[in-house]
């Protein structure tokens, strides 16, 4: 099912209802639909455009009359995404065709009514690795996820990769210190909007639960480490996209320095940089980050244009060595689907016929596990001893590209003592494409927002609507209660050391403690040495 973003839009506005909410910045009037009140594209901050690129957010400016939010706005300028397979181009539903723009500080609402009901609020935050993305999708459609489960939904756009995260502090100084982390600043602004309006919307913002999946789980992770997020929300869920590590200054100082030379500019002429159309900068992201060495730690230092380590916005780590005492109030939620990396070797013929070969699959491992390749395919073989190669490669590089950053980033959590966690494995397999894509990376987005009407026919099997019931209303409990555990799954432990409990999800749940146990250490020293 294919088509642009606004049709549903359009669709739904012409035969409802109109709420107006008050905001601080001015009136906004939204639509009605399936007894959900919607509005889209309001504005939490000022364009990003010119003297503001760079910069940290600024209030939106303030409007006079009644603001129409009934299509979607934000889309914040793209990089270049990865290569696909054009037969995935619209792979879980209709895409973002939105134009770019520097004004896309904007963020959508759903709610079930304006009384005083102090709805606990949900915060979503888009994947796209901090470099492409927006919260425009049908697939983050909000309505069926507030309606049946009495919750309010924002979801958030925000700046990304050179227009989020270009560290220009050493060639700017003071006034430029902040610009590496604007992108993450934008989502503080959104949560303060949050707070000063959930009450307007029927929520509370004494109960926010941020969640965001892939590269929104990366942003969730950066939140929990930043000081000016304190008290923002209480909550978090980490789908797919678990961040232990960001870049350090030496490493965003010099990708900065390569930016500037590709596009002809001295450290002296910012002014000229935030003049520049913003084609222009798009165009310095791909021959910039090629400059750039091998990572120390290319398993857990994943974003070039990302989150700074800054020494301020981000103080350290987030949660390497330890997980930060900043955060030790909030629970977490946190897991990923079991066959991440599928989607991503969809371009890549060997993998997609199954046709690699023993030898291939040792060689390409190799890369990533080192010494300790022999003991993993020993493992995996085992494990799985009729999987072809091509299956065991989507096996193990799911785990090196993914899960072993949950893992860490769970236990690390899990042993400060203070909130619980919860681990989760999302296993049911799209039967699309003869079930090649099995249950790769993003397969539980229309679950959890319980939009799956929205996918491809092709993606949708028995008993799907069913776990999209149980999905959402577990990711709801979680945010109402801090706790997932209701009585549409089994009972779920929380994750400790002593026994690694984890819920997966499938047509039937259920919970294993430690899932690959035996290699999890392995995988743990690979990624950390």
């Amino acid at each position: 099912m294919a088509g642009d973003v606004n049709t549903l839009t359009q669709r739904s506005a012409r035969a409802a209802e109109s709420p107006v909410v008050e905001t601080i910045s001015g009136r906004v009037k939204g639509v009605t639909s399936d007894g959900v009140h919607v509005f889209k594209g309001i504005p939490y901050g000022a364009s990003t455009a010119g003297a503001n690129r760079f910069m940290p957010p600024r209030k939106p400016e303030p409007w006079t009359g009644v603001r129409e939010a009934v299509a979607y706005a934000g889309r914040s300028p793209q990089a270049p995404g990865a290569p696909q397979r054009p037969e995935l181009a619209t792979v879980w539903g209709p895409i973002d065709t939105l134009p770019v723009v520097e004004d896309c500080l904007t963020l959508h609402v759903w709610t079930p009514g304006f009384d005083n009901a102090r709805r606990p609020v949900m915060v979503w935050l888009h994947g796209g690795a901090f470099s492409y993305g927006s919260a425009n999708s049908p697939r983050y459609d909000s309505t069926r996820l507030a309606q049946r489960n009495d919750v309010v939904v924002v979801a958030v756009n925000h700046r990304l990769n050179i227009f989020g995260h270009l560290d220009l502090s050493q060639a700017g100084g003071e006034r430029f210190a902040q610009s590496g982390n604007a992108g993450v600043l934008d989502l503080v602004a959104a949560l303060e909007w949050v707070r000063e309006h959930a009450g307007r919307f029927g929520g509370d913002p004494g109960n926010v639960t941020i969640f965001g999946q892939s590269g929104g789980g990366g942003k969730v992770s950066a939140l929990m480490a930043m000081p000016r997020a304190k008290g923002l929300f209480h909550k978090a869920i980490i789908q797919s996209g678990a961040s232990v590590r960001f870049a350090e200054r030496e490493r965003t100082t010099r990708l900065a320095d390569a930016v500037l030379k590709h596009l002809g500019l001295r450290p002296d002429q910012l002014d000229a940089l935030q003049a520049l159309p913003l084609q222009r900068l798009q165009e310095a992201v791909v021959p910039a980050q090629a400059t750039l060495p091998r990572p120390r730690q290319p398993l857990l230092d994943r974003y070039n244009f990302g989150p700074v380590i800054d020494g301020a916005v981000l103080p350290a780590q987030p949660f390497d060595p330890a997980a930060p005492a900043l955060s030790d109030d909030i629970p977490l939620m946190i897991g990923g689907t079991k066959d991440e990396s599928a989607i991503f070797f969809a371009p890549d013929d060997q993998v997609w016929n199954r046709s690699l070969s023993e030898a291939e699959l040792a060689e390409r491992v190799g890369k990533v596990a080192g010494a300790a390749t022999a003991d993993l395919l020993a493992y995996y073989k085992r494990r799985d001893p009729a999987a072809s190669p091509a299956d065991q490669l989507i096996t193990m590089l799911s785990m090196s590209n993914f899960h072993v950053r949950s893992l860490l980033l769970a236990e690390r959590k899990a042993d400060r003592g203070r909130a619980p966690v919860w681990m989760y494995s999302f296993d049911w397999e799209t039967p699309a494409f003869g079930g090649r894509l099995k249950s790769s990376h993003s397969v539980e987005v229309p679950f959890v927002f319980d939009t799956l009407h929205v996918i491809g026919e092709g993606h949708r099997k028995s008993g799907a609507q069913a776990l999209a019931d149980r999905v959402s209303r577990t990711w709801a409990t979680f945010a109402r209660n801090g706790d997932p555990r209701n009585e549409a799954i089994p009972a779920w432990p929380a994750y400790t050391a002593a026994r690694r409990a984890t819920m997966l999800f499938d047509d039937k749940c259920r919970v294993v403690d430690d899932p690959d146990g035996e290699v999890r250490p392995l995988w743990s020293k690979v990624a950390t040495g």
